[in-house]
């Protein structure tokens, strides 16, 4: 099964995919009016346009470094995930999302890095809480959000996941528990980024992980902007063999091609990659 990720509606209707994810906040800012049809998504604490807005709301490091795009590892600015006000908009956002279509998909879920987050609010909250250890406590603030959006979604709740299996990294990198959020979440995405996919041998490795690790089901994610026709199809071969689906992001144009390909290719009675 094969799916696209677009920010553009007309694409949605396009017969090559199977399933359709519509990019409705993303991790700028931008946003746009949910549709019927496709699973709205929506980029959760990534949000360059609201941290610009109110650097408050920017996580804080233990040193003071805040999580913005400005520093290493970060390609865009972050929200810390305890700031009430905006985490209700984020959630109001999801409901509206899930009147449109029913299903919704959860984006940059998580705090940004293990160092983060030591603002003044998480420090009150984290103070004050039943933990001893910030871990914990940051896994319990995740896990809460997560079950607090998937209440608001009558169908499917899809949720990112930061590429990477082995076990205890989520928890250490984004606050997020697999064991504890699996409960709330239909299906998880698993983004496997290139921009040529020249090798492949990566991509089973990190699927297989996710595989052995999850209970609930997951697709795989390619990037699809501008990226050979024939690369791309033999990754999505081996992406194929693991998750739910195969998802193509940000260039359905490209992805139709290939999957035109693979269909005519399968007409002809040949397999890719033989």
């Amino acid at each position: 099964m094969y799916g696209v990720v677009t920010r553009n509606e007309e694409e949605l209707a396009w017969g090559e995919f199977d399933r359709s994810f519509y990019e409705v906040k993303d991790v700028t800012g931008r946003a746009s009016e949910p549709v019927a049809g496709a699973v709205n998504m929506i980029s959760c604490f990534g949000d360059t346009a609201a941290a610009d807005a109110r650097p408050e709301l920017v996580p804080v490091s233990e040193d003071g470094e805040r999580a913005t795009r400005e520093r290493p590892y970060f390609d865009w600015t972050y929200v810390c995930p305890n700031r009430d006000e905006y985490r209700a908009g984020i959630l109001e956002m999801v409901e509206d999302a899930a009147t449109a279509s029913g299903d919704v998909r959860l984006d940059d879920v998580g705090f940004p890095r293990g160092e983060y987050c030591h603002c003044e609010v998480c420090e009150e909250r984290f103070a004050a809480s039943e933990y001893d250890d910030r871990p914990t406590w940051r896994a319990s603030v995740i896990t809460e959000f997560v079950a607090e959006a998937a209440d608001r979604v009558p169908g499917d709740t899809y949720l990112t996941l930061h590429p990477d299996p082995y076990p205890g990294h989520l928890y250490e990198r984004s606050g997020i528990d697999v064991e504890a959020i699996e409960p709330h979440v239909d299906e998880f995405v698993v983004p496997l980024y290139d921009t040529a996919y020249a090798t492949t041998y990566w991509i089973e490795t990190i699927a297989k992980g996710f595989q052995s690790r999850l209970d609930t089901p997951f697709s795989v994610e390619l990037y699809a902007v501008d990226v050979d026709i024939d690369d791309l199809l033999r990754a999505a071969d081996v992406a194929g063999e693991y998750g739910e689906s195969v998802l193509f992001g940000y260039d359905a144009s490209n992805a139709r091609a290939a999957l035109r390909r693979l269909t005519a290719e399968s007409n002809d009675g040949v397999s890719h990659g033989e």
